[in-house]
């Protein structure tokens, strides 16, 4: 992955937050990016995940990514595992696979009693957990952590230390902002500063002499609570219960006493004396892979200690790349595997609609429009032709609710899995879908109930052909509706009021204005009531079509630039 000449400003005549940036990630290698508060961190990440595209410049070569923000949001209305199984197939994990890998990591991190708890009602450092496992649920090919060790428990951060290295053996680039000088300092990240608004190699001096502890337990599952910041935790040596710690003479007591104090009790088998760590400046240094020697032969270990060579036979959960598609699956092809992931995230996105019950009060709004202004007996034409010019408010109100429904940092997550544009693209597709559903059920209502003859009654109206037809005038209002929608709100409009007030007077423009493809549609129903003649609304289905489709290409590639 190369960044060049790579810049970031908010707004197009904001100051500039990036300028210049050039940097190279090749695979397999840690990276810490240093600076004090407001350096702009955060946004150099962001644009390395891909949430936010730059100003300027060019970012070229980036594998799929997942992306921890610096803080994770509470307001979300699924329980962890569900949550966690949706960011899964969004990252092309089939819903089986997502689920195993879910409890998995939450297993790692000591939150499996929280799987069926509502994210609402997790505590902060529970939050952090799950945002954590949503990242290394995808073994992503890079791994972006905003101050991801924030709010963990010793044993979560240990924990989250080691899935760092075992990525790195799997030959992820990982990416990382840390308050803790000495966070991962045993993998030898090569490590950047940014000063003023360009990015600069950091010099960093050896921090002293190191304690390997060596340490074995009855649980092979346990991991022990207390460790001091900074430990590096590593299993393996053949033996499931046997961990190794390394840490700087400095922490050691503390260590040992955590050790010794834990329940199950942990048994002290080894201490040894290291030297000074490798320099946090040297280019493209990373954790390397040693040699052992044991009754079976000489075998190569990660740095997470485990058996290289087994790991990959054995095809963990953790830290593995999605099982391929068969051969011939159109899931082989990137066009398939985006198609299928932003549909994931389209899932996601309805679900989060549903949940969050802000559906409610637009689709009581058609429901009362409907109940005042259809009645039995009334023409069916001009009865469609009511339904679907109430449907294009609605519909930019459902979609305006999908564009600003997820938190920011949950939307962060999403836009790293697939992209800001098709995050976007996914929302607006959410809320076109609802508001399509809807006018369907109001197309059925008026259908039921309606007179199948004209404005006189005295022509009959064949009722298929006058389905079809306000069918056609339903899509054609729910797509400019979606338009309106998607062109009132984030990314191009931020502020709630001017947003409201911009959705009215579109939707309202739309349905008036004689150039409109919905004023065509409706009117063509009105029309044909009064002469008992069922008129064709596709040609201005497919001109909303048209405008609904540029709209959504608009806002998804500024979405992208705003992000």
């Amino acid at each position: 992955m190369i960044l060049s000449g790579v810049g970031r400003r908010h707004g197009a005549r904001g100051p500039w937050v990036l300028r210049g940036v050039d940097l190279e990630l090749p695979a397999g290698t840690l990276v810490r990016i240093e600076g004090p508060n407001g350096a702009g961190k955060s946004t150099l990440l962001r644009v390395l995940a891909g949430v936010s595209a730059p100003t300027e410049g060019r970012v070229t070569g980036r594998p799929r990514t997942a992306y921890v923000p610096e803080r994770f949001p509470a307001a979300l209305p699924f329980t962890a595992a569900g949550y966690l199984v949706h960011m899964g197939r969004a990252h092309g994990l089939t819903a089986a696979e997502a689920a195993t890998r879910a409890a998995g990591w939450l297993g790692r991190f000591g939150a499996e009693g929280y799987a069926r708890t509502p994210v609402a009602e997790l505590s902060k450092g529970t939050a952090q957990k799950v945002a954590v496992a949503q990242a290394l649920m995808a073994a992503p090919g890079l791994l972006v952590l905003d101050e991801a060790w924030t709010g963990l428990d010793a044993g979560a951060r240990a924990e989250l230390d080691l899935a760092v290295t075992e990525r790195l053996g799997d030959g992820a680039t990982v990416v990382f902002v840390d308050h803790d000088p000495h966070r991962l300092a045993g993998a030898a990240p090569t490590a950047h500063r940014l000063e003023g608004t360009g990015l600069v190699p950091v010099t960093a001096t050896t921090q002293g002499p190191r304690v390997r502890i060596e340490a074995t337990c009855q649980d092979p599952t346990s991991v022990p609570s207390g460790l001091p910041d900074g430990t590096i935790l590593e299993r393996g040596d053949g033996t499931p219960a046997a961990i190794r710690l390394t840490t700087t003479t400095g922490h050691s007591d503390p260590l040992l006493r955590a050790l010794l104090a834990a329940d199950p009790p942990w048994h002290i088998t080894g201490l040894t004396r290291l030297p000074a760590q490798i320099p946090a400046s040297v280019p493209g240094a990373r954790a390397a892979s040693t040699t052992a020697h044991g009754p079976h032969g000489t075998t190569t270990r990660e740095p997470d200690g485990t058996d290289a060579a087994q790991d990959r036979a054995q095809g963990s959960d953790h830290g593995r790349d999605p099982a391929p598609a068969p051969a011939g699956d159109p899931r082989r092809t990137p066009y398939g595997q985006a198609l299928r992931r932003t549909a994931a995230l389209t899932r996601y996105q309805t679900a989060l609609l549903a949940r969050s019950q802000r559906w409610l009060a637009p689709v009581l709004l058609y429901a009362a429009a409907l109940g005042i202004g259809v009645r039995a007996g009334q023409p069916v034409l001009d009865s469609l032709g009511y339904a679907s010019a109430v449907l294009l408010p609605v519909a930019a109100w459902i979609v305006r609710i999908c564009a600003t429904q997820e938190p920011s940092a949950a939307r962060a997550v999403s836009a790293a899995a697939v992209g800001p544009r098709r995050a976007h693209l996914a929302a607006l597709v959410a809320g076109l879908a609802c508001a399509l559903a809807l006018g369907c059920a109001g197309a059925a209502f008026v259908l039921l109930i309606s007179d199948p003859a004209d404005t006189g009654g005295a022509v009959a109206v064949p009722l298929l052909p006058a389905a079809l037809a306000g069918l056609g005038a339903i899509t054609c209002c729910a797509l400019l509706g979606a338009a309106v929608g998607a062109l009132c709100t984030r990314p191009l409009v931020h502020r709630r009021g001017w947003s409201l007030a911009a959705a009215a007077l579109g939707s309202l423009s739309v349905l008036v204005a004689g150039v409109s493809p919905a004023n065509a549609a409706v009117s063509a129903l009105v029309s044909g009531s009064a002469t008992g003649t069922v008129p064709s609304t596709s040609l201005p289905a497919a001109a909303a079509l048209a405008v609904a489709a540029g709209a959504a290409a608009l806002t998804s590639r500024t979405s992208a630039l705003r992000g």
